[in-house]
């Protein structure tokens, strides 16, 4: 069964707890995690590109010249899209990018990306705690002394503001709550911290 050291507020190792083998020890499905992935990169299109055809397009009633006699080539509308300030052709219209998967394909490829971090031993528990002030130095310290500084993605129960704020300014280090988490965090980031509230909303969640 594998295993997570837990760790107090100065970074200080207290224990260890077990992991839930159902979520951070099963088999790596890649390709649930690269579908899982996409749909979520997807969903932060916002898809609102817009352009007119040339029945949108205002102006361009009057034929610009006769058919005959001029010259030049024959033109019907201003508003054709080979003119300037035509319409497009084939241009962007709005537009859901959103794509389907199953809850199942979801929840394999969170159970993948954790078992990734347990294997790797790079799974660390907080004890729940609160920070009295936003403080860089306090969580600068705590990364340093779990041996987590660096890339780390930290998963709390609950928005921690003081915690939140103290962590802001670190580069390559995230705070998020257990609602929050998603694939894409969990794929760019080489740490995973979570505290004991959220490691037991997240084995809720998964199994």
């Amino acid at each position: 069964m594998p295993e997570a050291k837990v760790y107090n507020m100065e970074g200080k190792e207290t224990g260890s707890i077990a992991l839930a083998p159902g979520i951070f020890d099963v088999e790596i499905n890649m390709n649930c995690v690269r579908e899982t992935l996409n749909q979520y990169l997807t969903r932060q299109r916002r898809g609102t590109a817009s352009t007119k055809t040339r029945a949108e397009v205002r102006g361009g009633g009057a034929k610009p010249w006769r058919q005959k006699g001029t010259g030049r080539a024959r033109a019907g509308s201003n508003r054709s899209p080979l003119w300037r300030g035509g319409a497009i052709i084939f241009g962007p219209v709005p537009h859901d990018y959103d794509c389907k998967v199953n809850k199942q394909k979801r929840q394999k490829a969170f159970t993948s990306a954790l078992t990734s971090f347990a294997r790797e031993n790079r799974v660390f528990v907080l004890d729940d705690f609160e920070f009295s002030k936003p403080q860089s130095r306090a969580a600068v310290s705590l990364l340093k002394n779990m041996g987590a500084e660096g890339n780390a993605l930290i998963v709390t129960a609950k928005p921690e503001p003081n915690f939140f704020l103290s962590c802001r300014n670190l580069p390559n280090v995230s705070v998020i709550t257990i609602g929050n988490i998603n694939i894409y965090d969990l794929l760019n980031h080489d740490n995973f911290m979570i505290n004991r509230s959220a490691l037991k909303r997240l084995e809720e969640m998964l199994t």
